[in-house]
């Protein structure tokens, strides 16, 4: 969502939104100027929160109430005005956090959520040794502990299982400018792809023979790097080792051999270890004993619908640090938790997610804090998991 906001009118969504989180109170003016300090007058604030309504960043539960933060109100400052490990920090965001901090907390020397991201990895190398333990084990614990320390419903999917490796891989042209790719696996399973190299007007002239014997040595590069290998890994190849003279070859393959890899090895749905339902439960916001039930039965009867959503199709990550999908309210597609926010993460062996670590509560949620647990247990996770299968 695209709004431009001005410095001050951030400043007041980022102390309204802090303020609800804490309170779960309607925020008005007053307690604002009191608890945040911002420099202008009550009568100000209320004409900023007013835009801020307008903008649709802000309502009011009740004519006489103060506001809450909207759905995109949460998403303006979770992209926006908040510092959490894994995002990058926009221009104003410095300012934000350290002139908005209640008056009667002291200003933290920066570094919060990476602190707090720290804290949660102590936390789980000190009360699970995995050297000690099965990996299914490894996994409850670390899903109670991140319950624990999140305040929201813990949710960690037991590792995906593929044990498809790749045996062959051919290019094969069929005619100008489309070409055939084939994947045979160890289990002698065959899958093909057809895809168009929209050659240009000068390689329509070329003989096909030269053709045949670059698809010929392309397809030897391939088999050489990744023959015995898992076929996921197909789509992390690293395609700037190809040659300059067939690196015309690497986009297209790219990603007609990503899309084949998604293709024919679906992620199939694997146990979803939940805990700290009854701690969630306890908020205001699930005050509603039908949407509580429907929750429940979300996690115990359909954890299959649940599991689409928080293990995201494998595709290759920006540098080291996993990514963090965090959806807020009605970005949910459940109809169950369309008033609830979902933060996620894949854990990797190597470079390829096998499972994913999440957690689940309220809007009304500290974010700062969630994502940067959420991440810090990925990368846990993903060392465990390495640990167990080498």
């Amino acid at each position: 969502m695209e709004v431009q906001l001005t410095n001050r009118q951030q400043h007041i969504l980022w102390a309204t939104v802090r303020h609800y989180i804490a309170t779960a109170e309607p925020v008005g003016s007053k307690a604002l100027v009191e608890e945040y300090d911002l420099g202008v007058s009550s009568a100000t604030i209320r004409n900023v929160m007013g835009v801020l309504e307008k903008s649709g960043l802000l309502y009011q539960p009740h004519a006489s109430a103060g506001r809450v933060p909207s759905d995109s109100g949460y998403r303006i400052y979770v992209d926006q005005l908040i510092t959490p490990s894994l995002r990058s920090r926009s221009v104003s965001q410095t300012d934000v956090t350290r002139s908005l901090l209640p008056r009667s907390r002291s200003v933290p020397q920066g570094g919060g959520t990476e602190t707090l991201g720290r804290e949660v990895e102590v936390a789980l190398q000190k009360q699970l040794q995995w050297q000690d333990r099965s990996l299914e084990t490894l996994l409850q614990g670390a899903a109670q502990i991140l319950a624990t320390l999140s305040g929201c419903i813990s949710l960690i999917t037991m590792p995906q299982t593929t044990t498809a490796l790749l045996r062959h891989l051919q290019l094969v042209q069929i005619e100008a400018g489309r070409i055939m790719l084939i994947v045979v696996t160890d289990g002698y399973e065959t899958h093909s792809k057809l895809m168009d190299l929209s050659p240009t007007p000068e390689e329509t002239q070329r003989d096909s023979e030269v053709i045949d014997r670059e698809l010929q040595i392309v397809s030897n590069f391939l088999n050489s790097h990744l023959r015995g290998r898992s076929l996921l890994e197909l789509a992390y190849l690293n395609w700037s080792e190809l040659d300059q003279e067939f690196q015309r070859y690497g986009e297209f393959l790219k990603n007609s051999v990503a899309e084949l890899t998604r293709r024919t090895l679906a992620p199939t749905a694997t146990q979803i270890m939940v805990r700290g339902v009854s701690e969630v439960l306890r908020q205001p916001e699930f005050s509603q004993l039908q949407q509580v039930q429907t929750i429940i039965h979300l996690l115990e009867e359909e954890q299959d619908q649940l599991w689409r959503l928080i293990f995201e199709e494998p595709e290759p990550e920006d540098g080291d640090k996993p990514k963090v999908t965090v959806r807020i309210g009605a970005e949910n597609p459940l109809e169950p938790i369309r008033t609830c926010t979902l933060i996620s993460s894949n854990y990797r062996r190597g470079s390829i997610p096998v499972g994913s670590v999440g957690v689940l509560g309220p809007t009304r949620l500290d974010y700062e804090s969630a994502i940067a647990v959420v991440a810090s247990a990925a990368d846990y996770l993903s060392e465990a998991f390495n640990y167990f299968n080498p």
